[in-house]
């Protein structure tokens, strides 16, 4: 399908020079990644369900190691890992891997952006059902079956629950502003005053106005209003709802995930604010996986949006070093 090219800007070296002085010359640009897309298909009740996918990277021609990133409950997965915002600095999360030597792959989940909009709600069940789905695309066109998994909030139940079941497709697994049981979190609790809605209803509202208050529910300042901005335009284009089926399952399912049996290397991400879990919680989900090769790492002054706050360098630290964590000898 298309393809969309896109480069970091060039970072200046130095400063504006002086008499005798020496002035630091400016790298390189960086090599510019590509965008495609591709479309897999999921079948239900005899029905064909097309899900659309993304992959960015570097076109050199060797093998990169895969990452997958897996979208949350209220914005599409260009909006969530491919953003844009004028004047404001990098955003994407998929050109930031890319340029580090990723096979960057991410999808539209069922009645989200792109891919088919049914009758379905797309809660967590129906989300690994995609991502199983996504697998002989991504086989077909890198030579891989083995990939790392990166999901933010709702995605981080996707990702571990897929890990749990297909454990053979996940190399190294990231959960970012996951939740486990839900107790304590006043976000699930706030959430829970529409449980019913969620029941009978199949799509919710995500308008403009709640759109922007993913990034000021848990303490406003953390993430650029800019970013608010952009998400909006960039998203609302699919549409002012979204799947209710998310919501349903953190609000009446909980907990959806079992982890005995997310048996990949894993790595919890929490933001210091974040609303949707607490930090004992999570230390329970975390103290029963059974991979030792594990890390939870808690991102000083982030909320709930990892990926598009301001400290989301920390937290593209943080992940970037336990995916290049050394195998044991």
């Amino acid at each position: 399908m298309g393809e969309i090219s896109m480069s970091r800007r060039l970072a200046l070296a130095g400063t504006a020079a002086v008499a005798g002085a020496v002035v630091a010359a400016a790298p390189a640009a960086a090599a510019a990644t590509s965008l495609r897309e591709y479309q897999a298909v999921k079948t239900r009740d005899g029905k064909s369900i097309k899900l659309v996918l993304y992959r960015r990277r570097i076109e050199n021609g060797k093998k990169l190691p895969v990452l997958f990133l897996v979208h949350g409950s209220s914005t599409s997965a260009r909006t969530s890992y491919d953003l844009t915002v004028p004047g404001a600095g990098e955003y994407s999360m998929m050109n930031v891997f890319a340029q580090d030597g990723y096979d960057v792959w991410t999808m539209d989940h069922e009645g989200y952006g792109k891919s088919d909009h049914t009758e379905g709600n797309s809660d967590v069940a129906s989300g690994v059902e995609d991502l199983k789905a996504a697998m002989p695309v991504i086989a077909r066109e890198t030579g891989q079956t083995r990939l790392h998994f990166m999901g933010e909030s709702s995605g981080a139940l996707r990702a571990a629950a897929f890990a749990s079941v297909a454990p053979e497709h996940v190399g190294r697994l990231v959960l970012a502003a996951h939740t486990y049981t839900g107790k304590g979190s006043p976000t699930l609790a706030k959430r829970a005053e529409g449980v019913e809605y969620y029941k009978t209803h199949n799509r919710r509202l995500r308008d403009k106005a709640m759109i922007e208050s993913i990034f000021t529910r848990d303490r406003p300042g953390t993430t650029d209003p800019a970013v608010a901005a952009a998400v909006v335009k960039m998203e609302m284009v699919y549409g002012d709802t979204v799947p209710t089926g998310t919501y349903l399952d953190m609000t009446a399912h909980l907990p959806v995930v079992d982890p005995a049996k997310v048996a990949a290397p894993t790595m919890l991400a929490r933001g210091e604010f974040d609303g949707i879990a607490t930090m004992e919680d999570l230390w329970d989900f975390f103290i029963k996986l059974p991979n030792g090769d594990k890390q939870f790492s808690v991102i000083a002054g982030a909320a709930h949006a990892l990926g598009t706050c301001k400290a989301r360098f920390a937290f593209w630290h943080a992940m970037k070093s336990f995916l290049t964590m050394p195998a044991l000898a």
